[in-house]
């Protein structure tokens, strides 16, 4: 499969939570599946909240950076919006997981991962 992640939308670099709660766990699991499904580029949102400069200078130079929260808290959001790095947000409780409550199976995984790739 080629990798949709630099062509005619150009470079797609995406980020996740990996908070400790379910909703991180879909979030960091997610975001692998888009990887290796090659619908973008995972970078390290780590990276990015330690003012690492290949990590700063990758997030503006891609032509779209797609932050993947877990929860309302909004970590990776606020990570981005301090660094004043242009981002579109998704948030894994908006489409329907509850924090603390859904039990994470391959089969929802699978099913969250379809929908975020219909928004990227």
């Amino acid at each position: 499969m080629q990798c949709n992640c630099s062509d005619e939308k150009g470079t797609i670099l995406v980020y996740s939570c990996s908070g400790i709660a379910n909703t991180g766990l879909v979030a960091d699991r997610v975001v692998r599946n888009l990887v290796k499904d090659k619908v973008c580029r995972g970078s390290c949102l780590s990276g990015v909240a330690s003012d690492s400069s290949g990590f700063i200078q990758s997030a503006l130079g891609a032509d779209r950076n797609v932050v993947i929260d877990g929860c309302p808290v909004s970590c990776g959001k606020k990570i981005f919006e301090k660094r004043q790095i242009p981002f579109e947000h998704i948030v894994i409780t908006d489409l329907g997981v509850e924090k603390g409550k859904t039990i994470v199976t391959d089969e929802l995984v699978h099913e969250i991962t379809e929908v975020v790739k219909k928004k990227i």
